[in-house]
């Protein structure tokens, strides 16, 4: 089943914070391509959910600094929404396959056709 347009847009922001939880807003809307907006709407939804939990840096000497870190419950979602996301690749690659296989067969008989005229 493929993922809701939402769904891409959570797998994708889970991905990041995974990776690194220090991104900033503006940081996440440049790495994704979206609207600051919707980056900070998509956080909200993942905080009320307690997928993601906001922490501010106490060392920091900027006290807004603050990071994003994924709750255990918010690393389930991001597993789910990863093995479907992989799923929906596989399959869009072994059908990209058979189509590159099929039109790879019809070019050899048209070579073939074309050399014996």
């Amino acid at each position: 089943m493929p993922l809701s347009s939402q769904d891409e847009k959570t797998f994708r922001l889970l991905r990041f914070l995974e990776r690194d939880p220090s991104l900033s807003q503006r940081d996440l809307a440049r790495e994704t391509g979206w609207s600051l907006g919707a980056v900070n709407y998509c956080l909200q939804a993942l905080v009320a959910k307690g997928e993601v939990k906001i922490e501010n840096f106490r060392t920091s000497d900027n006290r807004m600094k603050y990071i994003y870190v994924l709750t255990p419950k918010g690393v389930q979602k991001r597993l789910a929404l990863t093995r479907d996301f992989l799923k929906r690749k596989q399959e869009e690659y072994h059908s990209i396959k058979a189509e590159i296989e099929e039109l790879e067969a019809e070019e050899a008989l048209l070579d073939q056709d074309h050399i014996k005229q």
